[in-house]
Protein backbone atom coordinates (compact mmCIF):
# COMPACT_ATOMS: atom_id res chain seq x y z
CA UNK A 1 0.00 0.00 0.00
CA UNK A 2 1.26 3.44 -0.94
CA UNK A 3 1.27 5.16 2.23
CA UNK A 4 2.87 8.87 0.59
CA UNK A 5 0.30 12.09 0.50
CA UNK A 6 -0.22 13.14 -3.07
CA UNK A 7 2.11 15.84 -2.59
CA UNK A 8 5.29 13.29 -2.73
CA UNK A 9 3.83 12.42 -6.14
CA UNK A 10 2.82 16.10 -7.59
CA UNK A 11 3.16 19.25 -6.76
CA UNK A 12 0.58 22.42 -7.16
CA UNK A 13 1.68 24.54 -10.26
CA UNK A 14 1.32 27.52 -8.24
CA UNK A 15 0.75 28.56 -4.90
CA UNK A 16 -2.47 30.03 -3.67
CA UNK A 17 -1.88 33.39 -1.18
CA UNK A 18 -4.46 33.61 1.37
CA UNK A 19 -5.09 36.25 3.86
CA UNK A 20 -6.73 34.15 6.65
CA UNK A 21 -7.54 35.00 10.74
CA UNK A 22 -6.14 32.13 13.40
CA UNK A 23 -9.76 30.64 12.97
CA UNK A 24 -9.80 30.55 9.55
CA UNK A 25 -6.34 28.53 9.93
CA UNK A 26 -7.91 26.37 12.69
CA UNK A 27 -11.13 25.49 10.32
CA UNK A 28 -8.58 24.50 7.27
CA UNK A 29 -6.69 22.28 9.89
CA UNK A 30 -9.42 20.87 11.26
CA UNK A 31 -10.99 20.40 7.75
CA UNK A 32 -8.13 17.84 7.35
CA UNK A 33 -9.10 15.53 10.28
CA UNK A 34 -9.84 12.00 9.18
CA UNK A 35 -10.90 9.87 11.71
CA UNK A 36 -8.80 6.47 11.39
CA UNK A 37 -6.49 7.98 9.51
CA UNK A 38 -3.28 10.54 10.00
CA UNK A 39 -2.61 13.72 7.62
CA UNK A 40 0.25 15.66 8.32
CA UNK A 41 0.54 19.38 8.07
CA UNK A 42 3.47 21.34 7.68
CA UNK A 43 4.14 24.89 8.39
CA UNK A 44 6.90 26.60 7.08
CA UNK A 45 8.47 30.61 6.87
CA UNK A 46 11.54 32.68 7.49
CA UNK A 47 12.75 32.72 10.71
CA UNK A 48 10.40 35.00 13.45
CA UNK A 49 7.43 34.55 10.70
CA UNK A 50 5.81 33.01 13.94
CA UNK A 51 5.52 29.34 12.81
CA UNK A 52 5.22 28.33 16.19
CA UNK A 53 2.94 30.19 17.57
CA UNK A 54 0.15 29.44 15.19
CA UNK A 55 1.31 26.24 15.50
CA UNK A 56 0.63 26.30 19.20
CA UNK A 57 -3.22 27.81 18.64
CA UNK A 58 -4.25 25.48 16.32
CA UNK A 59 -3.06 22.64 18.73
CA UNK A 60 -4.67 24.45 21.31
CA UNK A 61 -7.84 24.81 19.19
CA UNK A 62 -7.98 21.00 18.34
CA UNK A 63 -7.30 19.31 21.58
CA UNK A 64 -6.31 15.88 21.25
CA UNK A 65 -6.83 15.46 17.80
CA UNK A 66 -3.44 17.13 17.27
CA UNK A 67 0.23 17.38 18.18
CA UNK A 68 3.58 18.97 17.38
CA UNK A 69 6.20 17.80 16.00
CA UNK A 70 8.71 20.19 15.27
CA UNK A 71 12.09 20.33 13.19
CA UNK A 72 13.80 21.89 15.65
CA UNK A 73 14.12 18.59 17.76
CA UNK A 74 16.60 17.59 14.68
CA UNK A 75 19.26 20.21 15.56
CA UNK A 76 22.58 18.60 15.56
CA UNK A 77 24.12 18.82 19.40
CA UNK A 78 26.48 22.11 19.94
CA UNK A 79 29.38 19.75 20.43
CA UNK A 80 28.97 17.97 17.18
CA UNK A 81 28.36 21.34 15.32
CA UNK A 82 31.61 22.38 17.71
CA UNK A 83 33.31 19.44 16.20
CA UNK A 84 32.08 20.18 12.27
CA UNK A 85 33.06 23.73 12.77
CA UNK A 86 29.54 24.58 12.46
CA UNK A 87 28.62 26.37 15.74
CA UNK A 88 28.84 29.72 14.36
CA UNK A 89 26.15 29.06 12.12
CA UNK A 90 23.91 26.73 14.15
CA UNK A 91 20.16 27.14 12.18
CA UNK A 92 21.76 26.25 8.99
CA UNK A 93 20.40 23.40 6.61
CA UNK A 94 23.61 21.12 7.19
CA UNK A 95 23.24 21.90 11.20
CA UNK A 96 20.15 19.39 11.23
CA UNK A 97 19.79 15.88 11.33
CA UNK A 98 17.59 15.98 8.38
CA UNK A 99 17.65 12.36 7.75
CA UNK A 100 16.67 11.70 11.32
CA UNK A 101 13.35 13.93 10.57
CA UNK A 102 12.48 12.52 7.50
CA UNK A 103 13.01 9.11 8.78
CA UNK A 104 10.56 10.24 11.89
CA UNK A 105 7.69 11.92 9.32
CA UNK A 106 7.69 8.21 7.70
CA UNK A 107 7.15 6.56 11.03
CA UNK A 108 4.39 9.02 12.29
CA UNK A 109 2.47 8.40 8.38
CA UNK A 110 2.02 4.85 9.41
CA UNK A 111 2.95 4.49 12.72
CA UNK A 112 1.49 0.40 12.62
CA UNK A 113 -0.55 1.20 16.02
CA UNK A 114 2.32 2.18 17.87
CA UNK A 115 3.06 5.36 20.27
CA UNK A 116 6.37 7.17 18.23
CA UNK A 117 8.43 9.24 20.59
CA UNK A 118 9.40 12.86 18.45
CA UNK A 119 12.19 15.25 20.62
CA UNK A 120 11.93 18.66 21.31
CA UNK A 121 14.32 21.79 20.78
CA UNK A 122 14.92 23.45 24.25
CA UNK A 123 15.48 26.65 23.42
CA UNK A 124 16.44 27.62 27.18
CA UNK A 125 19.73 25.07 26.68
CA UNK A 126 19.96 25.13 23.19
CA UNK A 127 19.99 21.84 22.85
CA UNK A 128 17.23 19.04 22.21
CA UNK A 129 15.17 16.17 23.99
CA UNK A 130 15.10 13.03 22.83
CA UNK A 131 11.87 11.33 23.07
CA UNK A 132 9.80 13.79 24.72
CA UNK A 133 6.94 14.36 22.70
CA UNK A 134 4.78 11.04 22.49
CA UNK A 135 2.37 10.93 19.70
CA UNK A 136 -0.77 8.14 20.10
CA UNK A 137 -1.49 5.87 17.09
CA UNK A 138 -5.17 7.76 16.94
CA UNK A 139 -3.91 10.97 16.84
CA UNK A 140 -5.51 11.84 13.08
CA UNK A 141 -3.55 15.32 12.54
CA UNK A 142 0.60 15.80 12.95
CA UNK A 143 1.16 19.61 12.87
CA UNK A 144 4.92 19.85 11.88
CA UNK A 145 7.13 23.29 11.97
CA UNK A 146 10.38 24.08 10.52
CA UNK A 147 12.34 26.25 8.13
CA UNK A 148 13.42 23.82 5.26
CA UNK A 149 9.96 22.00 4.99
CA UNK A 150 10.24 22.80 1.32
CA UNK A 151 13.69 22.68 0.70
CA UNK A 152 14.70 20.46 -2.17
CA UNK A 153 17.56 19.04 -1.84
CA UNK A 154 19.20 15.49 -0.34
CA UNK A 155 16.85 14.43 3.16
CA UNK A 156 15.15 17.44 3.14
CA UNK A 157 12.93 17.06 -0.29
CA UNK A 158 12.30 13.23 1.19
CA UNK A 159 10.92 15.17 4.29
CA UNK A 160 8.96 17.12 2.42
CA UNK A 161 7.17 14.24 0.58
CA UNK A 162 5.75 12.66 3.67
CA UNK A 163 3.47 15.67 3.83
CA UNK A 164 -0.04 16.22 3.01
CA UNK A 165 -0.20 19.93 2.92
CA UNK A 166 2.41 22.55 3.39
CA UNK A 167 1.35 26.15 4.82
CA UNK A 168 4.49 29.07 4.01
CA UNK A 169 4.08 31.92 6.87
CA UNK A 170 4.49 35.49 4.88
CA UNK A 171 5.30 38.35 7.48
CA UNK A 172 6.59 41.62 6.90
CA UNK A 173 10.29 42.02 7.10
CA UNK A 174 10.06 44.57 9.17
CA UNK A 175 8.12 42.77 12.07
CA UNK A 176 9.98 39.39 11.44
CA UNK A 177 13.42 41.12 12.25
CA UNK A 178 12.55 42.95 15.44
CA UNK A 179 11.10 39.43 16.70
CA UNK A 180 14.17 37.87 16.40
CA UNK A 181 16.62 40.32 17.47
CA UNK A 182 13.65 40.14 20.88
CA UNK A 183 14.11 36.11 20.53
CA UNK A 184 18.05 36.32 20.85
CA UNK A 185 17.96 39.06 23.71
CA UNK A 186 15.01 37.06 25.98
CA UNK A 187 17.94 33.91 25.49
CA UNK A 188 20.81 36.39 26.46
CA UNK A 189 22.40 37.66 23.91
CA UNK A 190 23.25 41.29 23.88
CA UNK A 191 21.09 44.17 21.08
CA UNK A 192 24.62 43.80 19.41
CA UNK A 193 25.17 40.74 19.21
CA UNK A 194 21.58 39.92 18.40
CA UNK A 195 21.88 42.27 15.51
CA UNK A 196 25.19 40.21 14.60
CA UNK A 197 23.49 37.23 14.79
CA UNK A 198 20.30 38.14 12.84
CA UNK A 199 22.39 39.86 9.88
CA UNK A 200 24.94 36.75 9.70
CA UNK A 201 22.75 34.04 10.63
CA UNK A 202 19.21 34.11 10.55
CA UNK A 203 18.96 36.72 7.57
CA UNK A 204 20.68 34.24 5.29
CA UNK A 205 18.80 31.26 6.18
CA UNK A 206 15.50 33.40 5.51
CA UNK A 207 16.65 34.49 1.67
CA UNK A 208 17.38 30.63 1.46
CA UNK A 209 13.92 29.82 2.73
CA UNK A 210 11.71 32.63 0.91
CA UNK A 211 13.40 30.98 -2.51
CA UNK A 212 10.87 27.81 -1.19
CA UNK A 213 7.91 29.87 -0.85
CA UNK A 214 6.37 29.12 -4.43
CA UNK A 215 6.72 25.32 -3.49
CA UNK A 216 4.48 25.38 -0.54
CA UNK A 217 0.46 24.83 -0.80
CA UNK A 218 -0.94 27.53 0.79
CA UNK A 219 1.19 31.07 1.27
CA UNK A 220 -0.58 32.36 4.25
CA UNK A 221 -0.73 36.40 5.38
CA UNK A 222 -1.96 36.09 9.07
CA UNK A 223 -4.07 39.30 9.12
CA UNK A 224 -5.35 38.94 13.38
CA UNK A 225 -2.66 39.03 16.17
CA UNK A 226 -2.12 35.50 17.68
CA UNK A 227 -1.50 36.89 21.33
CA UNK A 228 1.50 35.85 22.85
CA UNK A 229 1.78 33.57 25.92
CA UNK A 230 4.76 35.36 28.12
CA UNK A 231 6.71 31.77 27.53
CA UNK A 232 5.80 31.67 23.76
CA UNK A 233 8.58 32.71 21.61
CA UNK A 234 7.94 33.08 18.33
CA UNK A 235 9.57 31.25 15.13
Amino acid sequence: MDTLPPRARARSAQSTVLQATTADLVARARAMIVPGERRILGITGAPGAGKSTVCAALAAALGTDAVIVGMDGFHLANQELVRLGRRQRKGAPDTFDADGYAALLRRLRDPQGQTVYAPVFDRAIEESIGSAVPVFPDVPLIITEGNYLLLEEGDWERAAAALDVVWYLDLSDEVRLERLLLRHEQFGKSRTEAESWVASVDQRNADLIAQTRGRADLVVQVVDAVPEDAGQVQR
